[in-house]
């Protein structure tokens, strides 16, 4: 069943739980993969160079969870546009026409142009040729930052009170190299996985042991906590001492897809299935633990 939010989310819920809380205490979001660009974006570059930012196709590669009972939130709106994986306090000053009424945290991502409200693209290109009004950022958190944080701690929620515990896992791609303005370590070499957990503070290690033991079983590299320990979301929701716990998994694009077209390469189906499989093997393993 789908349930949408205009400018913020969709929500792939189970046909036979449209309130979203699933068959099983998991719960998937896709926050980057928004391909819906609001006519008052006015950004300075061309479409072609901002669909560079999306995490494309990530919500249709994790699409078949709703079949298994758990559903799956994915942004509509472009993270180049208002990033759902930041805090909404980390904005750019630099971007402003004015001051930002309340405290701003100068956080390791704003510093690199990535804050809720992205400065440039991962290469450095600006992405404004313009100031952005108070009004503006202001916008955007209400209209899409704010309902799909909103959606999803709902979904959390529900899962918690019906199974006592749930684990969520934050879905992100990754380019096959970093680029410059990406990362603090521009030009490494990726893996095929990367799985965060804030060094083990927003899940307990199990769930991340647990996913990277599946992914390595089906041959794939895999790395945990390092480059990318997980951001706002698993930080927001990873309360694993109350039976919380968020997991940020980052694949590999080069798996799935042309870097440069963005279209589907020959291991598309090949990774859909495998995602498919792991959730299932999940939702066994997350049942287990409850029993």
């Amino acid at each position: 069943m789908l349930q949408t939010q205009p400018l913020s989310f969709r929500l792939l819920a189970p046909e036979d739980y449209p309130s979203g809380a699933g068959a099983a205490p998991l719960v998937l979001d896709s926050p980057h993969s928004g391909t819906t660009y609001p006519p008052d974006f006015a950004s300075a570059i061309d479409l072609a160079a901002l669909r560079t930012a999306e995490d494309t196709w990530v919500d249709d590669l994790w699409g078949g969870a709703p079949e298994l009972g758990v559903p799956l939130i994915a942004a509509t709106f472009p993270r180049s546009y208002i990033d759902a994986n930041r805090a909404a306090d980390e904005i750019d000053p630099l971007l402003l026409d004015g001051q930002w009424p309340d405290p701003l945290v100068p956080s390791s991502k704003v510093r690199l142009g990535k804050g809720l409200i992205w400065r440039m693209l991962d290469d450095g290109t600006p992405l404004y040729d313009r100031k952005l009004s108070v009004d503006e950022v202001r916008h955007r958190i209400e209209a899409c930052w704010k309902p799909y944080h909103r959606r999803l701690a709902q979904l959390l929620d529900a899962a918690h009170s019906r199974f006592g515990a749930v684990w969520h896992i934050n879905c992100h791609s990754m380019p096959s190299v970093a680029a410059a303005y990406a990362t603090d370590k521009p030009g490494l070499v990726h893996p095929d996985f990367v799985l965060g957990d804030l060094d083990g503070k927003t899940a307990a290690p199990a769930f991340r042991q647990f996913v990277a033991a599946w992914l390595r079983g089906r041959g794939y590299d895999v790395a945990e906590n390092d480059p990318y320990k997980g951001v706002e979301l698993v930080r927001a929701f990873g309360r694993p001492e109350q039976g919380r716990h968020s997991l940020q998994i980052e694949v590999n694009r080069k798996l799935y897809m042309d870097e440069v077209s963005l279209r589907p390469g020959p291991g598309y189906v090949k990774l859909q299935t495998d995602l498919r499989e792991l959730t299932a093997a999940l939702t066994d393993w997350m049942r287990a633990q409850l029993a």
